[in-house]
């Protein structure tokens, strides 16, 4: 039987006849079931605002994990323990990088679109010219107006 989907698919985006397969899947005693609970556990452990409770559940989460004889999972466990105080700082402020992964991807664009600049001056001026965000629009005409 090929499940791959079914692991993959948030269960609140399954049919009724998804869940009803997957269920048993779940509830199995496979090693993926196992690494998939861990999984939807931790998705569950953002939503926290509490300092005190967001560290005792990331801690839960951390023993469950390290214990689970599966190496990927321990090797993300690991990771988060080294990475402790941001990952429960990201839980608080629920800040994420997408804006500076953005900016990125506009200077990958900007250094795609001119395939090459001769010096860093110049393509250090194209990055500042498409993203800084001036108004290139005289006040002259900017103030214009018809009457």
């Amino acid at each position: 039987m090929k499940t791959r989907y079914l692991w993959l698919t948030r269960r609140g985006n399954m049919t009724r006849r998804q869940q009803r397969e997957f269920t048993p899947l779940r509830t199995s005693s496979l090693r993926v079931a196992r690494a998939w609970a861990i999984k939807e556990s931790a998705m569950r452990l953002w939503n926290y605002r509490s300092r005190s409770w967001a560290e005792r559940m990331w801690k839960r989460w951390y023993g469950w994990a390290i214990r689970s004889r599966l190496e990927p999972v321990k090797k993300v466990a690991r990771m988060i323990k080294r990475h402790w105080d941001g990952v429960i700082d990201a839980v608080l402020t629920n800040v994420t990088n997408a804006r500076l992964e953005a900016t990125n991807a506009k200077i990958q664009w900007i250094k795609r679109l001119a395939c090459g600049y001769r010096n860093r001056e110049r393509f250090r001026n194209a990055i500042y010219f498409h993203l800084g965000g001036l108004d290139l629009y005289p006040d002259a005409l900017a103030a214009h107006t018809k009457s």
